[in-house]
């Protein structure tokens, strides 16, 4: 029988963190697909010294109005980063919507399938408009 590890990858802990031995903690299955979609989307273009071409574009929204257009941008974005970098997944949908309590933040809601499973997820990424603020 299969597991889940030897069909959809396994791979460090995001964030990183050491398990109870003080190794590196592991992710495997889905749980390591939803990681590396965090991943993805919170890494700038030209963050990664070797890999410079690796991230989202979405980044280049900071301090962008809160409007449809920033939506429709960040929307683009978050779909294409993850088309490019995420093989195993297919995106059904990509939602982009302003929290009405903080209007400087923006939730993305990505609802996938994962290809060798068949199995549907949906991830929402908060993503601020300014500096300074975290998840």
């Amino acid at each position: 029988m299969t597991t889940s590890s030897e069909l959809l990858g396994r791979g460090w802990k995001y964030p990183f963190m050491l398990d109870e031995r003080r190794e590196v903690a592991l992710s495997d299955g889905e749980d390591d697909i939803q990681e590396a979609i965090s991943i993805i989307l919170s890494t700038a273009f030209g963050e990664r010294l070797m890999h410079p071409d690796f991230g989202c574009g979405i980044h280049d929204l900071v301090f962008a109005p809160n409007n449809t257009g920033t939506a429709g941008l960040a929307r683009y974005y978050v779909e294409d980063a993850l088309v490019r970098w995420e093989p195993r997944i297919d995106i059904e949908e990509v939602e982009v919507q302003a929290d009405p309590a903080q209007p400087e933040l923006l939730l993305i809601s990505v609802s996938y399938r994962v290809r060798s499973t068949d199995s549907r997820y949906n991830l929402v990424y908060p993503f601020y408009l300014t500096r300074g603020n975290t998840a």
